[in-house]
């Protein structure tokens, strides 16, 4: 399976970095990763309605031109699914059943998503109703993939 992970901005700090890294390394025995990452847009606060619409359309021009087209493309979104890890697992899995080899997984930038990035989706996810930073996203984004990879392995990990 080759998973892309499609994020807006960089990972500047370490503990990220060295997390990913981590993961990555476990990842490789289960599947081709790929990161991704698009600039992301000047945000300053107290943005109107307006503004806050164009940087993401911005955000979401850049990413849209990184998804192939072969891609079964799951969006990180609030309003998404919540999955238990094992539904996760089970999708993962039913996903590679359905010969979708190539898996794009897609975070925002501070802002969320834009609607095109949205309809592109094929499946919408979201980790919990709590918002959390994109650039940590990344890292619980990988330690559920893993996660998955070895529950439908049947390989043990703690609950």
């Amino acid at each position: 399976m080759n998973i892309s992970i499609i994020s807006v901005g960089k990972i500047k700090e370490k503990y990220l970095k060295d997390a990913i890294k981590e993961y990555d390394k476990r990842l490789s025995r289960y599947c081709r990763l790929k990161y991704i990452e698009v600039s992301d847009e000047k945000a300053p606060e107290n943005l109107s309605n307006a503004e806050i619409e164009l940087v993401k359309n911005r955000e979401g021009e850049r990413i849209l031109k990184n998804i192939k087209e072969d891609s079964y493309v799951i969006a990180l979104d609030i309003q998404g699914k919540m999955l238990s890890s094992e539904e996760f697992a089970k999708k993962l899995d039913n996903l590679a059943i359905q010969g979708k080899s190539n898996i794009a997984f897609v975070i925002g930038g501070s802002l969320g998503l834009s609607k095109e990035v949205l309809k592109r989706a094929n499946y919408r996810l979201s980790f919990s109703p709590m918002t959390f930073p994109h650039q940590l996203m990344k890292v619980i984004l990988m330690e559920q993939i893993y996660r998955g990879f070895r529950i439908n392995k049947g390989q043990p990990y703690h609950k």
